[in-house]
């Protein structure tokens, strides 16, 4: 009986924006700040309409899930990316890239 050459696939390698380490410091800086900016934005939205009470009215009740939702979403992808940005590492493992793909897929409605 002949063998047969199998491999499993364990994780993918990602392509980065740019292999230079200068422009990858300033693409990391740019990413956190956004994702940062982007958290703190959404954050105060929830919290202005649960402190106030005239927002209590079904509009903002959904403008504050759009938002808690938007949150939900830049965190089940931005993190990965700023870490392999910093680690210089760019592969993720087939669970995790399937379990980034099952987050979009939920969160994006």
């Amino acid at each position: 009986m002949a063998t047969i050459n199998q491999r499993a696939v364990s994780e993918f390698l990602l392509l980065g924006l740019t292999d230079d380490p200068t422009l990858q410091s300033l693409i990391f800086n740019i990413f956190l700040s956004m994702y940062l900016i982007t958290i703190q934005g959404n954050l105060l939205i929830i919290l202005a309409i649960s402190f106030d009470s005239h927002l209590h009215t079904p509009m903002y009740f959904f403008l504050s899930n759009l938002s808690l939702n938007d949150i939900c979403l830049i965190t089940s992808t931005v993190p990965k990316m700023l870490v392999n940005i910093l680690r210089q590492d760019q592969s993720i493992t087939y669970t995790g890239c399937l379990s980034q793909v099952c987050f979009v897929l939920v969160l994006e409605v």
